[in-house]
C-alpha cells in the first residue's frame, strides 16, 4: 500500500509540475489521468518494491533538481562555443565506467548524459558508457564521475 501511495504523489507532484496548471478543470483532468496510471499499473501488478522503490523517490528529485541546473549550464557553454569565433570544438568519443548497480539507475545516467547539451549517450554496455562529448572540457566533466555519483541507484541504497 505504501508503494500505491508513493507512486500517486510522486505521479501528482510530476504532473503539476509538467503542466503548471491549476484551474479546477485541468486538476480533474490531471487527478483522472494519475488513477488511470495508478489502474494501469496495479493491473500490471507492477508496483512493488523492485519496480518502484520508494527510498528512490526522494533522491530522484534532487537529482533532477541537479541535471536541470547542468542543462542550462551546458546549453549556455554550447551556445558560447557557437557565437564566440575563438572558442573551438574539440570532439571527444570517450568510453566511462558504470558505477551503478541496476538497470534503471545505468539507463537514467544514459539518459541525463544524452539530455546535457554537448554530449550524447553512444552505446551503453553492462559496466562502460560509449560518449561522444562536443569538447574536451565537457568530456572532462563527465571522467570526474560527479553526474555518474549523483544518479539516484536503488540497488546501492537498499
Amino acid at each position: 500500500m505504501t508503494h500505491i501511495i508513493s507512486l500517486t504523489i510522486t505521479l501528482s507532484l510530476l504532473w503539476l509540475g509538467l503542466s503548471g496548471h491549476v484551474e479546477p478543470l485541468m486538476l480533474a483532468i490531471g487527478v483522472a489521468s494519475v488513477f488511470l496510471v495508478l489502474f494501469i499499473t496495479l493491473r500490471m501488478e507492477a508496483v512493488d518494491h523492485t519496480r518502484y522503490p520508494i527510498h528512490f523517490t526522494s533522491s530522484l528529485f534532487r537529482f533532477w533538481r541537479y541535471l536541470v541546473r547542468e542543462i542550462i549550464l551546458s546549453n549556455i557553454d554550447v551556445i558560447r562555443r557557437i557565437l564566440t569565433p575563438g572558442k573551438s570544438i574539440s570532439p571527444q568519443m570517450i568510453t566511462l565506467p558504470l558505477p551503478q548497480k541496476s538497470d534503471l539507475a545505468k539507463v537514467m545516467y544514459a539518459n541525463a548524459i544524452t539530455l546535457t547539451p554537448g554530449t550524447v549517450s553512444v552505446q551503453l554496455d553492462r559496466d562502460t558508457i560509449m560518449v561522444h562529448a562536443l569538447s574536451k572540457e565537457a568530456a572532462d566533466a563527465l571522467e570526474t564521475g560527479e553526474m555518474a555519483s549523483r544518479v539516484p541507484d536503488d540497488e546501492a541504497s537498499s
